[in-house]
């Protein structure tokens, strides 16, 4: 930050650079800056407080159940059965009109 000599010269420059009649309406132009900018930046956080609240206010949708966890199964052993063989058929294979 400068300090008291630094200021000095730096007002000195901007004199010399810009005349002492445009200073006084850069200064206002920079405020007039300051304050919309200041006013806008109030806006968007008070935008984000209101979808924020928008978004706490609306109900919370219920999520789908979830799917019960598949559980694991070990292998019924198989039982032989003693089942007679499938009868061979005299027909012959193939596409019958």
């Amino acid at each position: 930050m400068p300090g008291g000599y630094e200021w000095l010269i730096i007002i000195a420059v901007l004199l010399l650079l810009f005349g002492a009649k445009k200073l006084p309406e850069m200064a206002r132009s920079v405020g007039q800056s300051a304050r919309v900018f200041k006013g806008e930046m109030k806006g968007l956080k008070d935008d984000d407080a209101r979808s924020r609240q928008a978004e706490e206010s609306k109900p919370a949708q219920e999520l789908p159940a979830a799917a019960p966890a598949p559980q694991q199964t070990t292998p019924a052993p198989q039982q032989t059965s003693q089942q007679p063989p499938a009868q061979a058929t005299d027909r012959p294979a193939g596409p019958t009109a």
